[in-house]
């Protein structure tokens, strides 16, 4: 493939959908870790409590900022790709998408600084 073939895959719509796929995808790996600690409660209260206090350590608050970041983007990226579908283009499309990013990065980082 030349370069000309891949031009699309620089504009900023691409890249929301990209970024839609790739925060769908790390969100599918992390669901069987989030119903394995669940599970944990079936277990009794120690293994659970075991890992709850693992969980504290400032890298897993630093990983969960991550995926709430993760799953605003995939909700946000899951509503544009609503308004694409079902509502007439709109020249704004490229900025919201960039909005939802942001918006996205802020709600993350004032998780992050609410756990710390």
């Amino acid at each position: 493939m030349t370069v000309r073939h891949l031009s699309h895959r620089q504009g900023v719509l691409w890249i929301a959908a990209l970024v839609h796929r790739l925060s769908g995808l790390a969100l599918a790996i992390f669901l069987p870790v989030h119903f394995l600690t669940l599970g944990l409660a079936i277990h009794g209260e120690a293994p659970l409590e075991s890992f709850l206090r693992w969980s504290d350590q400032p890298l897993v608050k630093l990983a969960e900022s991550g995926l709430v970041f993760l799953l605003l983007v995939h909700m946000l990226g899951g509503l544009r790709l609503l308004v694409i579908e079902n509502l007439p283009w709109r020249n704004g499309q490229k900025e919201l998408a960039t909005i939802a990013a942001g918006l996205s990065a802020v709600i993350a980082l004032i998780l992050l600084a609410r756990l710390f």
